[in-house]
């Protein structure tokens, strides 16, 4: 999907020290894939006929637990995966559209590359979408959604990767973040009211500048740009549209 140069296919890209089944089945089957991945609340795999693509209903709900179920933005999609290929890589592919009139993302294509490397596999996506609500749309997808779906998307790769190489469950993960943030956010606040306003400063340049702990899921540990060169999997142009 090519809308010319004003915004980016979304690209991300960890490694993970971890064995390609685990990494696989962590990432393909729906109960796993919805654990980690902040994108999306529910998974589901729909009927299919033998020799036909995955298809699948996928949910995000936009506020927390017990969300209307008017608030809750669905959509469908088709995957398809490719595991013995000559190279030792893996490919899964994706198409994806959601009729939700809340949903910003109309539709939109991607994929997942499974690179093995010495002591583990490259993990790494490429997506791109289109949005709808006209030209509002666009002008909110370039400036405010498009970056927090790129976020979203390196925060949950590296979540993955916590689970994957420290045992870290995703709830856990998702807990130690919510301790951590809340904790850069009030530490400032506090020596603002308590503490001269040059150690206010201080403790505020170290809530911003600390590096996140080893067990907290971080979005600047993965790589956003993707490397020259980098194609489209051929795997995608099989996809019929979702």
């Amino acid at each position: 999907m090519s809308r010319g140069n004003a915004v980016r296919r979304l690209y991300v890209e960890t490694l993970i020290r971890t064995d390609p089944e685990t990494l696989w089945a962590r990432t393909q089957e729906p109960g796993e894939h919805q654990r980690w991945d902040l994108r999306f609340t529910e998974i589901t795999y729909l009927p299919k006929a033998d020799g036909e693509p995955q298809r699948f209903r996928y949910a995000t709900r936009l506020f927390p637990s017990r969300t209307p179920r008017f608030l809750t933005v669905a959509g469908t999609g088709t995957s398809a995966g490719e595991t013995r290929r000559a190279d030792g890589t893996r490919v899964s592919a994706l198409r994806f559209a959601s009729p939700h009139p809340l949903s910003l993302l109309k539709e939109g294509s991607g994929y997942w590359r499974y690179v093995p490397v010495d002591g583990g596999v490259r993990f790494l996506t490429g997506y791109d979408y289109r949005p709808r609500w006209g030209r509002f749309g666009r002008v909110a997808d370039r400036w405010v959604f498009r970056p927090l779906m790129g976020w979203a998307t390196a925060w949950s790769f590296d979540r993955l990767r916590l689970w994957c190489e420290a045992g870290v469950s995703p709830e856990r993960a998702r807990a130690h973040w919510l301790a951590e943030t809340a904790s850069r956010l009030l530490v400032p606040v506090a020596a603002a009211v308590i503490l001269p306003p040059a150690a206010a400063l201080l403790a505020l340049a170290a809530a911003v500048l600390l590096p996140p702990s080893r067990l907290t899921p971080a979005a600047r540990r993965c790589l956003r740009t993707a490397p020259p060169r980098t194609s489209v999997p051929a795997l995608l142009d099989t996809l019929e549209p979702a």
